[in-house]
């Protein structure tokens, strides 16, 4: 599986979340390497980085600065599944690192371009 290029919507999130379906993101990969940008909705700039699984399965940290112009800094695994148009929907199973250290689960989705 591959996420290079990959354009993504946040369908679902838990209440303790900040990001929603107005937050875009922007992957990359090279080889296990990946990487986004997002932003939009609540954030505004936001950065993740970390691994693909050869599974396709992601594990990642992510930093954001909020609209309240607070830097929130997490870790997330992120589940793929492949929907019958060909789309890669992402289950997500994230956590805080600062603040309330919560956890929570969102669901992002490929956009069609």
């Amino acid at each position: 599986m591959n996420y290079d290029n990959k354009i993504f919507i946040t369908i679902s999130n838990t209440e303790n979340g900040e990001v929603n379906e107005e937050t875009i993101f922007h992957y990359h990969q090279k080889e296990a390497c990946i990487w986004a940008e997002y932003g939009g909705g609540m954030i505004l700039k936001g950065f993740l980085v970390g691994l693909a699984n050869p599974d396709g399965a992601l594990e990642f940290h992510y930093l954001h600065l909020n609209k309240s112009h607070e830097i929130r800094t997490g870790k997330c695994r992120s589940t793929p599944q492949i929907l019958e148009d060909g789309r890669i929907e992402l289950l997500e199973k994230w956590e805080w690192t600062n603040g309330d250290k919560s956890r929570g689960e969102s669901k992002i989705i490929e956009k069609i371009a």
